[in-house]
């Protein structure tokens, strides 16, 4: 997998060809066949391996955070944190994937769906704390939080680069998505 990665991000998705990737694994076209029945099915492992890595996380990880807004933090930090580093990942997750929708709606929406429910989920626990605005659809707000984080990835991956970036950038995000979740004072109305 980590040699797909690699030409996944060098070459496309439409330009690499089975043999491509194995060669750059070091083993026989045909070993690749015993875990991946195509080319599409190894990109969407791909996905997939990334999307059960930021689920694991929220299983673990969230219950440990002491509110709705730490764990939004803490899930803008690892969903940026866990692609520092790994600029041709960050490619095939934010660019390359694309380039096959039809993959996406086959094989890969359960997964992802499941992780913009956790996210909604988050915002949910907020709003019921008092600590997120109650006027914001939760799953909208999942749905807007992924977008900012994948175009922030997208950006890095496909710009410098740059060691750090995206710590720094998730530390921007997430102080940028609460104060706007952060429910507005009440003003009194004019009499």
């Amino acid at each position: 997998m980590n040699a797909a990665v690699r030409v996944f991000a060098s070459r496309g998705f439409h330009a690499t060809r089975v043999s491509d990737v194995a060669s750059a694994a070091g083993v026989a076209d045909g070993t690749i066949y015993l875990y991946f029945k195509s080319k599409d099915a190894l990109l969407v492992s791909l996905f997939e391996s990334h999307v059960e890595r930021l689920l694991a996380f929220l299983e673990t990880e969230l219950p440990r955070a002491a509110s709705p807004s730490e764990k939004l933090k803490r899930i803008v930090e690892v969903q940026l944190g866990l692609l520092e580093g790994e600029r041709d990942l960050a490619e095939v997750v934010t660019v390359i994937l694309r380039q096959s929708t039809k993959l996406m709606k086959q094989y890969a929406a359960p997964k992802f769906n499941a992780y913009l429910d956790a996210i909604a989920g988050v915002v949910a626990e907020g709003q019921a704390t008092g600590e997120i605005r109650k006027d914001v659809s939760p799953h909208l707000a999942a749905r807007a939080i992924f977008g900012a984080l994948d175009g922030i990835a997208m950006t890095w991956a496909l710009g410098k680069a740059e060691r750090g970036g995206l710590v720094w950038a998730s530390g921007q995000l997430g102080e940028l998505l609460l104060r706007g979740l952060t429910p507005r004072p009440s003003v009194p109305s004019p009499r």
